[in-house]
């Protein structure tokens, strides 16, 4: 049957053929579908292509009119690698005929409007993840489909409930185990074919719920949070677009690998940032102990810069004095300290209730002029607002302040400090903030990468932080409390889905504590969610790098690798001489199967490993903390810092002690080499010279 000669309507489109025929006549007859659903997807972004937004009845509109037409064609783009379903589900109510859905990753539709491939995303496609023998949910028959460059080439029935006959295959799991062993070649892809049915639940909880996942490697968490993203657009799309998501990645290499998977499901309002991009107050120029920037980014530095900023409104010693044609209006110090204690009690932002200073003394001004008989209106009382006396008598009491100026003046000045600091600092403490030699003046100082999370508080300390309607946030358990807290000031009307992993905490001010993250957050009432089932790291590997687990994060519980295929492990000794001529040994054999390899080295020792894996004539990308490649490698070598979130099919690890040393402290060290050793998808290769960390030996 050609893709031209299938039946339309929305019940014969949905039944390529009955199950329990034929194979090979029926994965044919799947194919023919498939040509047909790519069809009609041509033909509905010829149809969007083919609208004039120019007709529109203004400019404006016809703008606005031109943006969405211009995001409706790229939602509507095919991609020949891939299928536009990847599933089936035959759905029956008890004493009633079967229907069938495909479900793919985006809605097609036919010529009258029927359903021809069922978006992912729409609540009927639910049974298709979470359907069991248990609760069938009216589901008689679950299909997977194997698919190769674009084509279906296997499909695989499951039946979940007896009706009319049996299946070829009566248990599940062959392809989709297939789909999540495939090997990797290009960046990080969509696991909309293969969500498990926990992950599931994350992905369509309501979007008024916040949802904090721990999870361990290999789970899926990070693909759960983006897709959780994809669902959260298709079902609350008016009220998200107005508000806007944002999905913070922990460095750009890593937001590069999952570019490429939203748009995959057909969105492109996402917007993508790391913590550093998103707290981007200026240039960062000084580095400084692990111990500053701890104590910087504790949550008591919040009311130490809160006291900071108000401590600048002074007390009024005289009288506000206001010529007026022949008179002059007084309103006395102690009514004007009444205005200041007023707005200063509101709760509203310090610049926006500088705004509002104004216009609150001059209606002291005009009781004053009624007082007197006079009566003015609001012109009269706009005028007096505006005036040089109420002007000067504003800057005087309050100042206008920028957060670069109130953070210079507290690192640069001991006294200032200590009053803003009061009980919350100690004199030690508050000696580790002051500068040994300030700057000049506020233009020359060289801020910290914590500062830039001190300028955030403050920013929102003078004018309050739009909030979006819902943020992602990867890698939450490396976030000190006031970059936390700069997050959920971005969410701070919304919701948010917060991802991480307690034991891959790899900074100082890693957090303990999922409670207090979601406090820091500003999201104490929230459900904790723990994923524990690895799909994508094998048992092999997990179990080596779950040795580190006790050390690194007493009490949690090690993960289990549900995967069929056990994974390969294997600890290679070098002498030092010899390092790198048995890693490039190790490369060079694991690049001789499909799919990609990373070597993860020390961060001081990949100039040098770069330099040698060239000499032997290996070819390799390299993944830097600020960017990824401009095209896909086989190999690709990582410096260590930036493994996190990262994974490969076959992963090379280089000096497992050198890379655990490199951190400040041995819990940040082994918490780092837990996050080296399970990149691995389907082989982990261990090469050392220096003697392996006690759990590992």
């Amino acid at each position: 049957m050609r893709a031209s000669d299938a039946p339309t309507g929305p019940t014969a489109a949905s039944h390529p053929g009955p199950a329990g025929d034929d194979p090979t006549l029926e994965l044919a007859r799947e194919q023919a579908f498939l040509d047909r659903a790519r069809a009609q997807l041509g033909r509905m972004r010829a149809a969007a292509e083919a609208l004039d937004a120019s007709r529109a009845s203004d400019a404006i509109s016809g703008e606005v009119l031109s943006r969405v037409l211009a995001r409706r064609i790229a939602s509507l783009q095919d991609d020949p690698r891939t299928t536009l379903f990847f599933g089936r589900i035959d759905v029956a109510p008890q004493d009633g005929p079967p229907e069938c859905f495909h479900i793919g990753r985006r809605h097609v539709s036919d010529e009258a409007g029927d359903p021809v491939v069922v978006d992912w995303r729409a609540p009927l496609s639910t049974a298709f993840y979470r359907a069991s023998r248990q609760d069938p949910m009216d589901v008689v028959l679950r299909r997977r489909f194997g698919v190769e460059h674009g084509r279906l080439t296997a499909l695989e029935d499951e039946y979940l409930r007896a009706a009319g006959g049996t299946g070829r295959d009566g248990s599940a799991g062959a392809l989709l185990a297939a789909e999540i062993e495939r090997p990797r070649t290009g960046p990080m892809r969509d696991i909309v074919s293969t969500i498990q049915p926990e992950q599931d639940e994350i992905v369509r909880g309501d979007l008024a719920q916040s949802i904090c996942v721990q999870g361990a490697p290999g789970t899926g968490k990070t693909a759960v949070g983006l897709h959780r993203a994809a669902w959260l657009l298709y079902s609350f799309r008016d009220r998200l677009e107005r508000s806007g998501v944002l999905v913070v990645g922990p460095n750009r290499a890593f937001l590069d690998h999952i570019g490429a998977v939203l748009p995959s499901l057909g969105e492109l309002r996402v917007s993508h940032a790391t913590i550093d991009s998103l707290l981007d107050h200026g240039r960062v120029r000084a580095d400084e102990p692990a111990a500053v920037a701890a104590l910087k980014g504790e949550a008591r530095m919040a009311a130490v810069l809160r006291r900071a900023v108000w401590s600048h409104v002074r007390r009024p010693t005289e009288a506000l004095v206001v010529p007026r044609g022949v008179r002059r209006w007084r309103v006395p110090a102690y009514v004007a300290q009444e205005v200041l204690d007023e707005l200063a009690s509101r709760g509203v932002r310090y610049s926006s209730a500088r705004s509002l200073l104004p216009m609150r003394l001059a209606h002291q001004v005009l009781l004053e002029m009624e007082r007197a008989g006079d009566a003015p209106d609001d012109r009269v009382q706009d005028a007096v607002a505006r005036s040089g006396p109420v002007r000067a008598y504003v800057a005087d009491l309050w100042p206008a302040l920028d957060p670069a100026a109130v953070l210079y003046r507290l690192f640069s000045d001991a006294q200032v400090l200590a009053t803003a600091a009061a009980d919350d600092l100690s004199p030690d403490e508050q000696r580790m903030l002051l500068w040994d030699k300030p700057a000049s003046t506020k233009g020359a100082a060289r801020w910290s990468r914590a500062d830039m999370a001190l300028l955030d508080e403050l920013a929102d300390l003078l004018e309050r932080e739009p909030s979006l309607g819902h943020v992602v946030l990867d890698e939450a358990q490396d976030l000190s409390p006031m970059q936390l807290r700069a997050v959920g000031r971005r969410c701070s009307t919304g919701s948010v889905t917060v991802l991480g992993d307690i034991a891959q905490g790899t900074t100082p001010w890693a957090t303990s504590s999922w409670q207090d993250a979601m406090h820091h957050l500003g999201k104490p009432s929230h459900d904790l969610v723990v994923l524990d089932r690895g799909f994508r790291v094998p048992a092999a590997v997990i179990e080596y790098a779950a040795r580190l687990l006790p050390l690194v994060a007493p009490g949690l519980g090690a993960p289990t690798s549900v995967r069929s295929n056990q994974g390969r492990l294997r600890i290679t000794a070098a002498v030092p001489a010899d390092l790198f001529t048995v890693v490039g040994r190790a490369v060079r054999e694991a690049t001789g199967a499909a799919g990609s390899v990373g070597v993860i080295a020390p961060d001081a020792m990949v100039p040098a490993l770069g330099r040698e894996l060239e000499h032997a004539g290996l070819g390799f990308g390299r993944l830097d903390l600020d960017h990824g490649d401009d095209e896909d490698h086989q190999v690709e070598v990582v410096p260590a810092s930036v493994a996190k979130g990262l994974e490969f099919d076959r992963v090379v690890v280089v000096e497992p002690a050198a890379i655990a040393a490199a951190e400040p402290d041995e819990r940040t060290g082994l918490r780092r080499l837990y996050v080296v050793l399970t990149r691995a998808v389907s082989e982990l290769t261990v090469v050392h010279a220096q003697p392996l960390p006690g759990p590992l030996a």
